[in-house]
């Protein structure tokens, strides 16, 4: 077997290892009775479509506290799984974590690589943010208390929603947010891979496992099979660098929370993002939370977990008025 075989086959079966782990603990806990929204005193709609054309990925599920009036303030929540798998399915959780705190939770599927390369999930993201927008108040929620989160690639996407409403953009699904006057009061951008580009620059640094390359490979190769855009300024797919290298934003930029595992090889993307995000003068408070892996916080039960979401929601509540302050 030559070399490029023997990549290829350790590639796909880290791959099918990988998707199978967070596809697998997705659906066992969403099994068990505690998963059960109406435990928490949460309601949930589900399936509602935000694009035309009838695709499974342009729908989302709204979570929002049951029993109580509105209007409370709304979390748009993107999940993460490298652009490649994963859905507002298998991230029911983070919907609940968010309205038992008293958020109206809009809970988005995007469409995913390799079928769908960039821009597509960054065109789904915007595009459902301007839903939120415009339809949120039919459902209980107020468009002006707007939190934009999400963990991973997710956390890209928030960011880049973050950039799009701050600054005047050529992409035309950035130039619709802007245009609409999209303006969260915050984002959380948990354990974010920032910079699709150039993944290689985490072996460059070292300190970093085959499997964890082989992971971040895929994402970019997926996402980005031509490479970045060709442009003179950095794309969206990296919204980290655009942050590094842009000017005083045109509209107020919404302060970040940004959680990390210390083992999580993502962590300097965290850290790249506070420095830029000082330098702009733009609140950001980065969480490393020592010895914690990668997406430590969507196992709840665990007291890292648990204080990963007291601190997001302290957060939260000095920056959107009337949000919860407890843990998840």
């Amino acid at each position: 077997m030559t070399q490029g075989k023997r990549e290829s086959w350790r590639r796909r079966a880290g791959a099918f290892l990988t998707d199978g782990f967070f596809q697998g603990s997705s659906d066992i806990g969403r099994r068990l009775p505690l998963a059960d929204p109406a435990r928490h005193h949460v309601e949930v709609i589900r399936d509602i479509a935000y694009r035309d054309g009838g695709l499974a990925e342009h729908r989302l599920d709204i979570y929002r506290p049951a029993g109580q009036t509105g209007p409370w303030p709304v979390a748009l929540y993107l999940h993460g799984g490298a652009f490649r798998i994963l859905s507002k399915d298998t991230h029911w959780l983070f919907g609940l974590i968010f309205a038992r705190r008293g958020y109206l939770t809009i809970n988005a599927s995007y469409r995913l690589a390799p079928d769908h390369p960039y821009p597509a999930a960054h065109e789904d993201a915007a595009a459902a943010l301007l839903w939120t927008l415009r339809e949120v108040s039919r459902f209980g929620g107020d468009p002006a208390r707007l939190v934009i989160a999400g963990e991973s690639a997710g956390a890209n996407l928030a960011t880049s929603l973050a950039v799009a409403s701050a600054w005047r953009r050529p992409e035309p699904w950035a130039r619709e947010v802007f245009d609409a006057g999209a303006h969260p009061g915050a984002v959380m951008a948990a354990c974010g891979v920032l910079q699709v580009s150039d993944t290689d620059r985490f072996r460059r640094a070292g300190g970093i496992s085959w499997f964890t390359l082989d992971r971040l490979a895929e994402m970019e190769d997926a996402y980005l099979p031509d490479g970045p855009p060709d442009s003179p300024r950095p794309s969206l797919c990296d919204p980290l660098l655009v942050l590094e290298r842009a000017g005083a934003p045109e509209r107020p930029l919404a302060p970040f929370f940004a959680p990390v595992g210390g083992w999580d090889v993502l962590k300097d993307d965290t850290r790249r993002l506070s420095e830029a995000l000082d330098r702009l003068g733009v609140p950001c408070e980065p969480r490393y939370f020592p010895r914690e892996i990668h997406a430590f916080h969507a196992f709840i039960f665990r007291k890292p977990a648990r204080r990963c979401w007291t601190e997001t929601f302290e957060f939260l509540h000095r920056h959107v008025p009337a949000a919860g302050t407890g843990p998840g």
